[in-house]
């Protein structure tokens, strides 16, 4: 029988299973692939706060010595309904991380910095593919490797598969993911490495629409001596010659298809989705109080018209697997796993899904994104979605003004965002609000205009996430832009030369003077979990005040 073996590198926030990888098992086994999998994100980050602490100083000391208490109090709900003791908590932890790095070569003396949430060499940037090869060169390098080797070894040579997939999604993963394929590429010669993931299928994309021409990828060739198109048919050339001779074949898109044409499971490149399958992690070990249940309805985003959404450009379709259908596997999932909450990871969440939610409730707590729709304003649809489950919304407003938003062509109308911020207040749903400055289209006074809607919603906004524009290399929009050189090959993000004057610099300031000091601001970002974020917001009881 082909088999799999699925690895989730490090490091990402630590607090569910990887939903897509669950998906992918969940289509493989049912077609005759054995798989089994690695979470070495979750067992990497446990690995280093039980290792050896670098430091005598008196927090790392405490740290330490609390560190078995905490990670069970990171496990229960009582933890949260204390946000101060919460975030003692995550601090003492995420010290024990920090501190995990010996000082000396490869410490934080040589720019290592590791968190619960990410990773960073100052040495080496994930966004170079000459870097990434060095990471795979020399794995050893790596902090994690000594922690997850054993482990590694002992799956490997137990479950013998006839592959490994890398499961690579986050930037934060990118320098680990690479030192995991070169400790299995130099230990296992022969054994077939298959790379895929979101980030993955961002770099294809970017590369495939030519948006590298500025920096040097223009001199590299693509390859073709991994895989051919006619064998595997979603992987693109241009990755596989950066990577050839380290993996067999890089997957971009969804990877059900190329997988089951790698193991010569279906002719016709279609890929049947079938119910996702989280019994292969270990799903009482996460940083959660409970299991949080990941799960996708949808593909792409059915919006799709933001002026730099890089979607289009990559070529990602909005892809539902259709309401119904969604109604009955969550229901099936929450049968089968009890989950304590259901994290829907669509981009955003259609109006369809929401009706098929508040018919066919799933039986567990949920939230999601969504889009500053209509019904939403409606004080009784908000509380049928409360009565379904909905304990959160996350919600792209990005601007305070309506100029930048119709510029943006995000389709946001202000009134309406009101309406809706205050029908989920009253239905007693938590708000998760996020906010981007220094888009092409803003300036200083807009930006204080976004400051001025927010303190003026401030009662109805549970969360607050702030964020400084990136231009993305392949998204819409940067026509007329004077975009400023870059030379690493896997760039998704570019600077440019701001056309009214409103820079990251002066975006920066005024956040940190003027934004995050007003006394409105200042409530509401306090409440945000440390480096857990949103991932951990809707297990806070204290909601906003809920009286009409």
């Amino acid at each position: 029988m082909p088999s799999i073996l699925f690895i989730h590198p490090p490091v990402a926030k630590a607090c569910e299973p990887p939903g897509g990888i669950a998906a992918l098992i969940g289509t493989l086994e049912r077609a005759g692939v054995e798989c089994e999998v690695l979470d070495l994100n979750l067992e990497g980050l446990d690995g280093l706060m039980h290792g050896e602490a670098a430091g005598d100083d008196a927090w790392t000391r405490r740290a330490v010595r609390h560190r078995d208490h905490n990670l069970d109090a990171l496990r229960r709900g009582q933890t949260y309904d204390s946000p101060d003791r919460y975030s003692r908590v995550v601090a003492d932890l995420n010290r024990l991380v920090e501190r995990s790095v010996p000082f000396g070569p490869g410490g934080p003396d040589a720019g290592i910095r590791i968190s619960l949430a990410n990773y960073q060499d100052d040495r080496l940037a994930p966004t170079r593919s000459r870097d990434l090869l060095w990471a795979a060169e020399m794995p050893e390098a790596n902090p994690f490797i000594p922690v997850l080797a054993p482990r590694l070894i002992r799956a490997v040579e137990t479950f013998q598969p006839e592959a490994v997939g890398i499961s690579l999604n986050y930037l934060s993963q990118a320098l680990c993911a690479f030192a995991l394929i070169g400790f299995i590429r130099r230990r296992w010669p022969d054994m077939v490495i298959l790379l895929g993931g979101g980030l993955v299928t961002s770099w294809a994309g970017r590369l495939a629409t030519g948006a590298g021409r500025h920096g040097s990828h223009a001199e590299l060739q693509p390859s073709s001596d991994l895989v051919s198109e006619d064998t595997l048919k979603g992987s693109l050339g241009t990755l596989d010659g950066l990577f050839a001779g380290l993996v067999d074949a890089v997957i971009s898109g969804p990877g059900e298809a190329p997988l089951l044409q790698w193991f010569d499971k279906t002719a016709s490149g279609k890929a049947p989705l079938e119910l996702p399958n989280y019994g292969l992690f270990p799903l009482n070990d996460y940083f959660s109080p409970g299991l949080i249940l990941p799960y996708a309805a949808s593909r792409g985003c059915y919006w799709n018209r933001c002026a730099f959404c890089p979607e289009p450009a990559e070529g990602n379709r909005y892809l539902p697997v259709g309401r119904s259908r969604a109604g009955r596997e969550l229901c099936l999932l929450v049968q089968k796993h009890r989950p304590a909450l259901i994290h829907l990871v669509d981009n955003a969440l259609s109006p369809a899904l929401l009706d098929e939610l508040i018919l066919n409730p799933p039986g567990a707590p949920w939230y999601g994104f969504v889009r500053f729709a209509p019904r939403l304003a409606d004080p009784e649809y908000c509380r049928a979605l409360r009565q379904a489950g909905c304990v959160m919304l996350k919600l792209g407003l990005e601007s305070g003004s309506q100029a930048v938003l119709d510029r943006e062509r995000k389709g946001v109308d202000l009134a309406l965002a009101e309406r809706v911020l205050e029908s989920a207040r009253s239905a007693g749903i938590a708000s998760y609000v996020y906010l981007l400055f220094g888009t092409p289209s803003e300036s200083e006074q807009e930006a204080r205009a976004t400051l001025e809607f927010t303190v003026r919603n401030s009662r109805a906004i549970s969360f607050l996430n702030l964020a400084l524009f990136n231009l993305p290399l392949a998204g819409r929009g940067r026509a007329g832009l004077d975009v400023l050189p870059y030379n690493d090959d896997l760039s998704l993000y570019a600077g440019f030369r701001h056309p009214k004057g409103w820079d990251r610099r002066l975006v920066r300031r005024f956040l940190d003077r003027e934004f995050r000091r007003h006394p409105a601001m200042a409530e509401i970002l306090r409440r945000d979990p440390p480096l857990f974020t949103s991932n951990h917001a809707p297990f806070f009881r204290e909601r906003p005040d809920t009286a009409n």
